[in-house]
């Protein structure tokens, strides 16, 4: 067990008897309004804007343009890094939203953000099993920067607010904000995959993160099986006390896990798509390529986790066998640079580009490569037109807690045509299953689901778009954070004597 100190005795009540995690139906919420009549305070890793030639502007995202007016309308509070190294930038505010910055410098940048949370929490929650990495110095500056976001939201979030925290990155800051400040009601989103057990009690502070974690009301993962993993690791690691609906308790705390599956600005996406200029450069995009018969497109971050390389080895086997022909069939992969400062993020580049320069060197015809290999972060317009333009989207994760891009293709296909391959360890596998689902660690399995989708009749690909659209129309980014919140309002602490 851990050293850590004991939560206060509080206990979590619902004010209207109904389960913190109930669905609230769309026609409830107005997505400009926060669904709560407190503060709304953001603790995230990053804040949501980005430094330009003019000053700063909101970053791109579907998760800051659903948060945004909520916090606009909630006189809230984003709390996060800048992204910079040693930058001690005062409180700002960018388009009505205030914002305030916690400063990480850059030996923390190098042991808490890249050491600890990207190269021992990021893998050991994606399953990505290595040689342990796990560093008592990096540790030490999670800690210490996970108590600076704490006393930063401690100090700044009026009485009786809610506070919204994001991701693998804080999870030690509820527990730390809690012991501060009881009055809060604090919810927690994990955005990432939460692992099983017996992996998760690889990590030495294994506790440590479970009590952390258990300082919320409400925390929010992305599937049924994340929430379930969780309780399983506090009950085992912590002597818990769970129930089946969700409900964790520990030391006289009450804590809800619940499923609350992020989404995507559908709107935007559809609006976009259908854009004079979106027709006009998906048609480029056709010509450039040789208008093939069909285009296979990958897109994600330049991660391991992604299982990039094993989608190329497959289309490469599949030319090899003939079961692909390079004059009618091309792919086109975008990798968009992330963490270039790891050594693991490193190694993948090489191998990604070495297999595709290999790939090509075999298949390709003078002036017509057979994959089309983009390292860079795309504008949102251009990739809206590289989705329309793709006939087989191939997201192939070994492991993710959503995947978005799924969501994306499947929005912009406003022509009700296209297929989606897609790995059943993404988390967008739960609702898309439309798609044709594949286990990308079976090579032969993934090279079939390839095949299938390529020679997919149209009715068929038509049939199974129309249900993919239909699924994803049910809820947008802006649903999924009202009813997060809408549940941690239900949540309403009262300390016990």
């Amino acid at each position: 067990m851990s050293d850590t100190p004991d939560l206060p005795v509080v206990e979590r009540r619902r004010t209207d008897g109904t389960p913190a995690d109930r669905t609230i139906p769309p026609a409830e919420l107005d997505p400009l309004r926060a669904p709560t009549d407190r503060p709304i305070v953001i603790a995230a890793n990053r804040l949501p804007v980005m430094r330009t030639d003019d000053g700063w502007s909101p970053s791109p995202g579907g998760l800051v343009r659903a948060l945004y007016p909520m916090l606009r309308e909630s006189g809230g509070t984003w709390v996060g890094w800048t992204g910079d190294a040693d930058d001690a930038a005062e409180p700002f505010s960018v388009e009505g939203v205030d914002l305030h910055p916690v400063a990480v410098s850059a030996e923390e940048m190098e042991l808490y953000y890249e050491g600890f949370s990207n190269d021992a929490l990021w893998p050991l929650y994606h399953d990505a099993l290595r040689e342990s990495t796990y560093s008592g110095e990096q540790w030490d500056a999670y800690q210490a920067v996970n108590e600076r976001f704490a006393i930063a939201l401690a100090n700044i979030a009026p009485e009786n607010s809610v506070v919204w925290i994001h991701d693998y990155q804080l999870q030690l800051v509820p527990a730390m904000l809690r012991r501060q400040r009881p009055d809060l009601t604090i919810g927690f989103f994990l955005h990432i995959p939460f692992p099983p057990a017996e992996l998760f009690t690889r990590l030495p502070w294994r506790d440590e993160i479970i009590q952390g974690l258990l300082g919320c009301d409400l925390i929010g993962f992305q599937r049924p099986k994340d929430a379930a993993n969780f309780q399983a690791a506090a009950s085992q690691l912590l002597d818990a006390d769970t129930d089946p609906d969700g409900t964790i308790r520990l030391d006289g705390g009450t804590t809800i896990a619940g499923v609350f599956p992020i989404s995507i600005d559908v709107t935007e996406v559809e609006e976009i798509a259908a854009g004079r200029a979106t027709r006009q450069r998906t048609s480029q995009i056709r010509a450039r390529l040789g208008d093939p018969e069909v285009i296979m497109l990958g897109v994600d971050r330049l991660d391991y986790t992604k299982g990039i390389g094993l989608r190329l080895k497959a289309f490469a086997q599949l030319l090899e066998d003939e079961r692909l022909d390079p004059t009618r069939h091309v792919m086109v992969q975008v990798a968009t640079p992330t963490r270039e400062a790891v050594e693991h993020y490193q190694d993948e580049r090489a191998e990604i580009e070495r297999l595709v320069g290999e790939i090509n060197g075999r298949f390709s015809r003078i002036g017509l490569p057979v994959v089309h290999y983009l390292y860079q972060t795309l504008p949102y317009d251009e990739l809206v037109a590289l989705y329309r333009a793709g006939d087989v989207m191939l997201v192939t994760p070994f492991r993710d807690g959503m995947n978005l891009v799924a969501k994306e293709y499947c929005a912009a296909h406003i022509d009700g045509d296209g297929v989606l391959v897609l790995s059943e360890f993404a988390g967008a596998a739960d609702e898309l299953t439309e798609a044709v689902q594949v286990n990308p660690h079976d090579d032969r399995a993934l090279q079939d689901a390839i095949v299938e989708a390529v020679e997919m009749h149209r009715h068929e690909r038509r049939g199974r778009m129309e249900g993919l659209r239909n699924q994803i129309r049910k809820s947008d980014v802006q649903g999924w954070a009202a009813r997060f919140l809408a549940a941690l309002d239900a949540t309403t602490p009262t300390t016990t004597p």
